[in-house]
């Protein structure tokens, strides 16, 4: 080997393990938060409340078919086998939105309790990154088998998450700003619409610029890993003092 083979490899190793680093994060965004599948999940039934909301006016029927339409797809879930904590968090969602329609006789109020978690959500990304335990920490921490690791041990990567969680806070913020007025001033079919465009979008710009983060923090600490090592090293010591 030459000495100008070595930098050629040294660079190639880096850019392995660059492209490694990116693969797990994005294997770890698309399975925490779902995915197409779980986008769809998250979009189809507010979709078909508005839709039939807006041909025929009919609270009772929009909301028994946004319901039927989550319960539907927790059933598909079931049927494959597949995890459903996407499909039985949109249930509880829609669940909670009919209620509200259904007491106050208002067909806004299927969109009130969404929107009252995206605030609430939102606020709760900024305060817990003001603590100094971003919430997307909390929540990518155990995807990537590093717990709480990143707090104390990784500091590199609790800046990332930091960076990660204001900007999902941020951007949800924003989009409370923009329903919200809506639930004063538009009307029902109006704000359904806007909410289901601003459903996707806010979404995919939050879970990129979480994966442009952490793509360039340093590698999680695999603490299931560190964990097995050791048990295997006492294991190993109490035979060799036997």
């Amino acid at each position: 080997m030459t000495s100008l083979d070595k930098p050629t490899e040294a660079t190639e190793d880096a850019a392995k393990r660059e492209h490694d680093a990116r693969a797990v994060t994005e294997a770890a965004l698309f399975e925490a938060f779902g995915g197409l599948r779980g986008m769809v999940e998250t979009v189809l039934p507010g979709l078909l409340f508005v839709t039939i909301y807006t041909i025929n006016k009919d609270l009772h029927l929009s909301a028994i078919a946004a319901l039927a339409v989550s319960l539907l797809l927790v059933v598909v879930r079931l049927a494959m086998k597949d995890t459903v904590k996407h499909a039985f968090s949109g249930v509880f969602g829609v669940a909670f939105g009919v209620v509200f329609a259904m007491m106050t006789g208002n067909a806004k109020d299927f969109y009130l309790p969404g929107m009252l978690y995206t605030l609430g959500l939102g606020l709760a990304y900024i305060i817990t990154t003001l603590c100094g335990v971003p919430l997307i920490g909390l929540i990518l921490g155990p995807v990537f088998k590093e717990n709480l690791s990143w707090r104390t041990r990784n500091p590199g990567r609790k800046k990332a998450y930091a960076k990660a969680s204001y900007a999902w806070g941020l951007i949800l913020l924003a989009k409370c700003a923009i329903l919200f007025p809506l639930y004063w001033w538009a009307d029902t079919t109006q704000l359904g619409w806007v909410l289901v465009a601003l459903k996707i979008p806010p979404f995919l710009l939050a879970v990129w610029l979480t994966w442009v983060f952490l793509a360039k923090a340093p590698a999680p600490i695999d603490v299931f890993a560190e964990m097995e090592a050791e048990e295997k090293a006492r294991e190993a010591a109490g035979r060799s003092a036997e």
